[in-house]
């Protein structure tokens, strides 16, 4: 009987240090997830051009992936408004990542290529202009964050790699 109570109480204190390593926590194995971008488009004199209440705005958009796996590969971005009235746009996730560049296996750089079609109505007429929108990924074992984004080929955006985790905010001026 006391034979089978020692194998007992080996087990249960093998299950508690099974449980005791297992669950620690490491702070340096958790990776900072940077991603979430808030933009707004707007003209040169500062006009919300994405107010469909204003003349000369967009009256409506769509987005697609441009390396997604289909011809149209619609991606979502949620257009919002603050509590000032100002459209913006939100970018959580959702177009196709490639790898840019492989430094090395512990720093890498992944891009996504976006379409955006913008139209308005001038002289009862729906008038669409195309633009890119290129976002910029820095992946290292302690962080994935946007980086950089440039649209229609101009720096809109940057970040440095030991900046901390934000809402990624930016005005695109068309």
């Amino acid at each position: 009987m006391k034979s089978k109570l020692n194998h007992i109480f080996i087990l249960k204190l093998i299950a508690v240090l099974f449980l005791t390593v297992s669950c620690g926590s490491d702070d340096d194995s958790l990776q900072r997830i940077d991603q979430v971008m808030n933009f707004s488009i707007k003209n040169v004199a500062g006009q919300d051009l994405m107010n469909p209440k204003k003349a000369g705005s967009y009256t409506s958009y769509s987005v697609n992936d441009f390396n997604g796996t289909t011809a149209v590969a619609p991606v979502s971005i949620s257009l919002r408004m603050t509590t000032d009235s100002l459209y913006y746009f939100e970018y959580i996730k959702g177009a196709k990542r490639i790898t840019l560049d492989s430094i090395s296996p512990e720093n890498r750089t992944y891009k996504s290529n976006l379409t955006f079609t913008l139209s308005k109505i001038v002289n009862n007429q729906t008038v669409s202009v195309t633009d890119q929108m290129e976002i910029r990924y820095r992946w290292t074992p302690t962080v994935f964050q946007v980086s950089q984004v440039l649209y229609n080929n101009k720096e809109v955006f940057s970040k440095t790699a030991d900046a901390p985790n934000a809402i990624n905010t930016f005005i695109i001026t068309k």
